[in-house]
Order: structure tokens, then sequence, then C-alpha cells
């Protein structure tokens, strides 16, 4: 034992930073900006350029073996990082925040990142196969905030969250098993996808195919990887 180490801290490990986090929401932040003053004209312009159109995804898919010269596909991924509105922005970003620092701690930075974009990506894909030949702009960080979240999910499925609940004209802070949050929040969308509007303003199919590549990736990761750090402490 290290002389003067106090033993409560013994086996901790110290925070680590979520540096992909934090710069992934302020590109977020910034873009959002970028376009919150730009003029109308040049507004529609913006979600034209960084989002991506089904319609025009959809054309790869006829010709195979051009599929992936498809200039558009870069849009399926610039679009994570494009909101239409503050509300929208704010929404992801929380729950990016909430989640994403226990999974970016578990799995590293890199691949926090590349998990983001890539399955953020591929969500976005499913979404352009699902709304055909829409040409209206999507979008949004959905699909890669759901795949945090599935992570989440699929490395800390007993963890719980601390949350205040409303209880009348009081809030009452309790932690609730994030097996019960999530699967909560994962029935809404569920609901969204099959009852609710599908366009490019809200396109809820990418929160589903984004949840399931992150559970998927989680139980990969769980299988395939000796470097997972899931015994972090919740407090961090």
């Amino acid at each position: 034992m290290r002389q003067g180490l106090p033993l409560s801290s013994l086996g901790r490990r110290a925070p680590i930073w979520p540096w992909s986090l934090v710069a992934l929401c302020m590109v977020c932040l910034m873009m959002m900006l970028a376009y919150w003053f730009l003029e109308p004209a040049n507004g529609e312009a913006w979600l034209y350029f960084w989002g991506f159109t089904p319609a025009q995804v959809n054309v790869g898919f006829d010709q195979v073996s051009r599929f992936w010269l498809n200039p558009e596909l870069v849009g399926v991924v610039s679009a994570l990082f494009v909101h239409a509105d503050w509300v929208h922005l704010l929404g992801n970003l929380a729950y990016l925040w909430v989640f994403g620092i226990a999974v970016e701690r578990a799995i590293g930075h890199v691949r926090f990142a590349l998990a983001f974009l890539i399955l953020g990506g591929a969500a976005n894909l499913f979404v352009a196969v699902q709304l055909g030949d829409t040409s209206v702009p999507v979008v949004g960080a959905s699909g890669g905030v759901s795949a945090v979240i599935g992570i989440y999910l699929g490395l800390f499925p007993s963890r719980r969250m601390g949350l205040w609940i409303p209880l009348g004209l009081y809030l009452q802070f309790a932690r609730v098993p994030a097996l019960l949050v999530i699967g909560s929040w994962f029935t809404l969308q569920l609901l969204y996808s099959v009852f609710g509007p599908m366009s490019g303003a809200v396109a809820w199919w990418s929160h589903v195919a984004g949840f399931v590549a992150g559970l998927v990736t989680a139980v990969i990761l769980r299988l395939f990887s000796n470097r997972l750090q899931l015994a972090a402490r919740e407090d961090y």
C-alpha cells in the first residue's frame, strides 16, 4: 500500500473526461447557431446541403456497383449534426449527455465517436429506405443518440438512474432501474413509429433503428472486447 493513499480511494480510477461527447455536442451547437442566423431561403438550402433526402439516397440502390459513390451518403452522417429547431437539438443533447458519459468512459473516446457516427449514419440510411421517394431533407442526431442509449442498456442493464419524480406539488428524487427508463423511452418511440407521423421533420424509425444497432453493438463489445470499463463509478 502506498503511504498517504486513503483507503477509500483504493481501486478507484480517476474520472475520464468525455472529450468525444463534448466535441459532438459543440459541433451540434455551432451548426445550430449558424443555421439560426441564416435568412429563411438560405436556411432551407442549409438543410438540403447538410441533411439528406431519402429519394436521392435510394437512387443509389438501383445501381449497386456505384452505390458507395453516391454523394448523398455523406449526408446521412452530416445530418446527425444539424437540427431545424432548438427544442429538437436540446432534447437530443440532453439524452446524449445523460447516457453518453457512462458509455464513453466504458468503451473509450474513439469507439464512442465511431459508434455515434457509424450507427447514427446506418440508422439514417434505414430511414431513407423507409421514407422511399420523399424529397424533404432529414436532419437530426436522433439515430446516433438512440444508438448511444442502446449501447448503455447493453453495457449497464442493471444500473439505476437518479431521477426527480413529480409527486403532487413536490419532486421526489429516486433511483430508477435504467432498464425501466430506457424501456419506457423505447416503447414511446415504437408507438410513434407505428402510429405517429413519419416525415422529414421527425423520422421516428431512426430512433428504433439506432437503438437496436446500439444494443447489438454492446453485445458484440461484451463478447469480444476486454478493454471495457464496466465497473466505473456512477458518480464520476
